[in-house]
């Protein structure tokens, strides 16, 4: 069963010299539990297309299936829901919140659910242990590495059991021995079941995972399957 459809998915960008068009009618399909990078040239439709899939933006035209949400036809605050329920995001800069500590920071979409105290305190603690963070609770942002940092952004995008984690570039901001250890990490919750889609430019990072779609000019140019090249498997 698919987790993730879209079907003739479109964005297009009016503007006064002409429409742009971001993303020009990709249709496929993600099962519960793949593993897929997301591949192209600067350009590409990429983001936008992790935007479409992040709720973070709306279809032109097309269908979005997340679970059994039609999302292109959701308002606003109903893309909002879904946003902070159903999906777990990490970002190349982190994006964690530096006056608050790492555990406040894992708690925020917890916060946005009307989670009580408590419960969200607990279910922060056990993500920052999920993600070998146990040992840094009380600390802030920056008094942690870089890959520490991204451990934190993982362990708040695990916080609500998505259904699916978006995250990019991820890697972008790390040295090559701490991209090996968050790649690790990555490898460890697919492993667990976590269903993951990433957007990358780096070849050895997509060789990672176990399914590479490559999109050019808004459209997409290829799809396979692989054998996952290194890490823990």
């Amino acid at each position: 069963m698919s987790l993730v459809k879209i079907d003739n998915l479109w964005k297009i960008y009016p503007l006064l010299a002409g429409d742009v068009v971001a993303l020009g009618g990709v249709s496929l399909e993600i099962k519960a539990g793949d593993y897929v990078s997301i591949m192209g040239q600067s350009g590409s439709g990429k983001s936008t297309m992790l935007n479409l899939l992040g709720c973070l933006d709306k279809p032109s035209r097309g269908q979005y299936w997340l679970g059994d949400a039609d999302v292109a036809t959701l308002t606003d605050e109903q893309l909002s829901v879904v946003r902070n329920e159903r999906i777990g995001f990490v970002f190349q800069s982190f994006n964690l919140i530096p006056w608050l500590t790492i555990e406040e920071n894992v708690e925020v979409p917890l916060f946005y659910q009307g989670i009580a105290p408590a419960a969200r305190r607990a279910k922060s603690m056990e993500m920052l242990s999920l993600v070998g963070l146990g040992d840094r609770v009380g600390h802030k942002p920056n008094e942690l590495s870089g890959g520490q940092r991204q451990r934190a952004a993982i362990a708040r995008a695990l916080v609500n059991d998505p259904l699916i984690i978006l995250a990019d570039e991820p890697t972008g901001n790390l040295d090559s021995a701490t991209t090996l250890e968050i790649l690790d990490l990555f490898d460890e919750l697919n492993q667990n079941g976590c269903t993951i889609i990433m957007v990358t430019h780096e070849a050895d990072v997509a060789e990672r995972t176990r399914r590479v779609i490559v999109l050019r000019d808004g459209e997409l140019e290829s799809d396979r399957t692989q054998a996952p090249q290194g890490g823990k498997r």
